[in-house]
């Protein structure tokens, strides 16, 4: 039996990574990613939380939720959305009736400050690069990395080389 606690702090900032089930790569289509959309609108409308930054890797996601005041529960959260995704990429179970499309838990960290936040956008922006999948972060289709420079966050050219700050940051 597992002895680990999460910080469960109310209206809280939290960066997450999320993985498939043996690291499979289930996320390569267009269509694979607008079902994690789906299924991140659908929770959001149910239980609403901002979503500051995201990636979608071939076998894994990171992201950054804000939750409203007073609201700690990430975890019923992420156990909609991989329900939901579940149900439309497979059926299959193991003998404890679990999806075979996800990792049994997911990773979090309690964002504490903002240059934490920052270090953070900054590890989910550079990732695809990080892995190989592209040379540039503005080149990546799944992640929130464009609608940040429309906010003035980045510049486009941002990432041709790995960040300051983010390579003590393991969250893979």
């Amino acid at each position: 039996m597992s002895n680990y606690r999460r910080a469960y702090i109310p209206g809280g900032c939290y960066f997450f990574t999320v993985v498939t089930l043996n690291r499979a790569p289930l996320f390569c289509s267009e269509e694979r990613v607008d079902l994690i959309r789906q299924a991140l609108r659908k929770t959001m409308a149910q239980r609403p939380f901002k979503i500051d930054a995201m990636v979608i890797l071939p076998e894994h996601l990171h992201c950054i939720w804000r939750l409203p005041p007073g609201d700690s529960d990430y975890s019923s959260r992420w156990r909609e959305i991989k329900k939901s995704l579940s149900r439309n990429i497979s059926t299959q179970t193991n003998s404890r009736n679990e999806s075979l499309v996800w990792q049994r838990r997911f990773w979090e960290h309690a964002i504490r400050d903002e240059e934490d936040w920052s270090r953070h956008v900054d590890y989910i922006h550079y990732n695809p690069v990080k892995h190989g999948l592209t040379a540039r972060p503005v080149d990546w289709p799944w992640s929130s990395f464009r609608r940040a420079v429309t906010r003035g966050w980045y510049d486009a050219s941002w990432g041709n080389c790995e960040p300051d700050g983010i390579g003590e940051i393991d969250c893979e």
